[in-house]
């Protein structure tokens, strides 16, 4: 795209060597360890890569607070339904605040925060797996907060040096909630792991419904992809460090000696680390499903989309009256 090439044009040969220069300035300042911000020359991809990473991760904050919504007026104590409204709370700011910082990135193409939320109720806009998934009970909620936030916590601090100085930035406050959200969720397990016999086994049955989406929550390794894939150019802009293999690994690490300390097992008889590679050996998910899932053909995709459609429809009048031009929004 940034290469020059002769067309016989002059004016437009000219127009390409002046992007070729700013590409190669760009690029310096990123090696040089520089945060780019919203109002500096960007590459188009790299400005689209960012679009679709940040609106994705700030629409699944505001979806992903839907699954611990549900247990909100079914939580078994008061300090319990205080501790996981308090986490529903964060997670919608936590949206509030990427869906401004996407925002600044579309002002070229003339997109708003409204088209967002547009494009995710008519499919356009995909939000992460495992919040198409269903909360059946109040140990899915414990599974949330502990694993599925434990996930999100190594995705988003592989970025906390990101090349995009508002993104990183975001990410700082984000990754510092989260924490507190892990350490929840882990109560909530914790408190079940050393229950009776019936809390132990709605966590078993948690963990083995979970397992699959936890292992897709990283997106497919590049095995499993064709071609110059996403992460390839998220890495070489420097928004990211580590491929999804790699941080799939150190879930694994991280989390599978704590899952079995706690006696509990994972539905896959394969699992096990190879200590000459140095790597978690496990069954592959099923990804055909993964692309079912966030084409929104999920188990719990409809329902999900509805309870933010009627939000949607139902605080409009709010943002009417907020509005400089009432009649746009």
């Amino acid at each position: 795209m940034y290469n020059y090439v002769e067309d016989g044009d002059s004016k437009t040969s000219a127009y390409m060597e002046q992007d070729q220069e700013k590409y190669e300035a760009f690029m310096t300042r990123i090696e040089a360890g520089e945060k780019i911000e919203a109002d500096d020359w960007m590459p188009a991809d790299y400005r689209q890569a960012l679009i679709k990473l940040i609106s994705m991760h700030g629409i699944s904050e505001i979806m992903g607070a839907l699954p611990e919504k549900e247990w909100v007026p079914k939580a078994p104590t008061l300090k319990r339904k205080l501790g996981i409204m308090a986490k529903v709370q964060d997670e919608m700011g936590h949206g509030q605040l990427l869906l401004r910082v996407a925002e600044d990135l579309m002002k070229p193409y003339g997109k708003t925060r409204e088209d967002l939320m547009e494009d995710l109720l008519n499919g356009d806009l995909k939000f992460h797996n495992v919040f198409h998934m269903p909360t059946k009970t109040w140990a899915d909620a414990g599974m949330v907060g502990w694993l599925v936030d434990g996930a999100a916590i190594i995705s988003q601090t592989n970025m906390l040096d990101a090349s995009y100085g508002p993104y990183q930035r975001a990410l700082q406050r984000i990754c510092q909630e989260e924490v507190f959200h892990a350490q929840h969720g882990e109560s909530i397990i914790m408190a079940l792991a050393e229950g009776n016999d019936y809390q132990r086994e709605i966590l078993q049955e948690s963990l083995n419904r979970w397992w699959p989406a936890l292992l897709m929550f990283f997106g497919p390794s590049s095995a499993e992809t064709t071609g110059s894939s996403k992460q390839d150019i998220m890495i070489n802009y420097k928004i990211r460090k580590s491929t999804n293999e790699e941080l799939r690994q150190a879930f694994l690490s991280k989390y599978l000696p704590r899952v079995f300390s706690l006696g509990l097992t994972v539905p896959d008889e394969t699992v096990r680390y190879d200590e000459k590679e140095e790597k978690w050996i496990y069954k592959q998910p099923d990804w055909e499903e993964f692309k079912q899932i966030i084409r929104n053909k999920g188990p719990r995709s409809k329902e999900r989309l509805r309870v933010r459609e009627i939000a949607y429809e139902n605080n409009r009048w709010v943002r009417q009256a907020l509005a400089t031009d009432p009649v746009s929004v």
